[in-house]
């Protein structure tokens, strides 16, 4: 009984992380089974062999239900970058073809606008399957949204190229002032993934936002990306909005129960 449960919660676990992990799981068992595999080290051996047999197997399906992968290979010619490999590691890079020459569009014109300006991809979504929840996100679940990394510069106002504040991204919050708008201020909702991590953020570099590239970025993003590409909703918190100039229909603020929006930019287009 014991071995079935702890069996049946790594098969979810590995569903809810990379959506293809149980798959891979389960094939393990049974091909272990076969093989009479005992030993763990070579059970786990046998399971990462399959599951990147079947993380590999996603982006050849993928496409024919309508999502692509974000290329998990950077040339140094590319202008669009997935900020790190935690991401393909974990079939998060998935968006619709709509999606990616968005995306693609933006990193091309950054790099007209400033040269050699890469664009860095966070999380997208799962492969398969529409309404699949990509946790902790609330809205990640079609491959129409992605997350894209702030612009930063250092404590002399030099660009940051390819850098963010965290290792992965997100959870580097832009903190405002007590004269900034903050909508969520004084709530203490008891379901919300709205985390300031306040621990964390000592262990985070004091890397700025380059304002001139995020400008850039947003401004396109609300008009040609709304006009050209069917950008939806740009999220940004609204200290940020304000203090950039950014105020346009399309960048809004995400709500109080959602992530906070100060250390990425969501996108969502039709």
């Amino acid at each position: 009984m014991a071995k079935t449960t702890i069996r049946v919660f790594l098969f979810l676990l590995l569903t809810v992380l990379t959506q293809v992990g149980g798959l891979a799981y389960l094939l393990t068992l049974g091909v272990a089974r076969t093989l009479r595999l005992k030993g763990r080290i070579a059970r786990l051996c046998l399971f990462l062999v399959l599951y990147v047999g079947t993380a590999y197997a996603a982006t050849v399906i993928a496409p024919h239900f309508g999502r692509v992968p974000l290329s998990c290979f950077a040339k140094p010619a590319d202008h669009l970058v997935v900020r790190s490999p935690i991401y393909c590691a974990l079939n998060r890079n998935y968006v619709t073809p709509d999606m990616l020459r968005m995306a693609e569009a933006l990193a091309e014109h950054m790099d007209v606008r400033f040269p050699g300006t890469v664009t860095l991809a966070l999380d997208a979504n799962f492969p398969f399957i529409d309404g699949f929840p990509l946790l902790p996100h609330l809205s990640h679940a079609d491959g129409r949204k992605l997350d894209l990394a702030f612009y930063y510069r250092d404590g002399t106002g030099r660009f940051l190229n390819g850098v963010t504040r965290s290792p992965i991204g997100y959870f580097a919050f832009e903190q405002p002032s007590p004269a900034d708008e903050q909508p969520c201020a004084g709530r203490n909702d008891w379901l919300t993934t709205r985390w300031d991590l306040a621990w964390l953020q000592p262990f985070f570099p004091s890397y700025g936002i380059e304002p001139e590239r995020m400008r850039e970025a947003v401004s396109w993003l609300s008009k040609t990306g709304v006009v050209e590409y069917g950008v939806e909703k740009v999220f940004l918190e609204p200290h940020l909005t304000n203090s950039l100039g950014l105020a346009a229909p399309a960048v809004r603020f995400q709500g109080c129960r959602a992530a906070r929006h100060d250390d990425h930019i969501h996108v969502q287009i039709q």
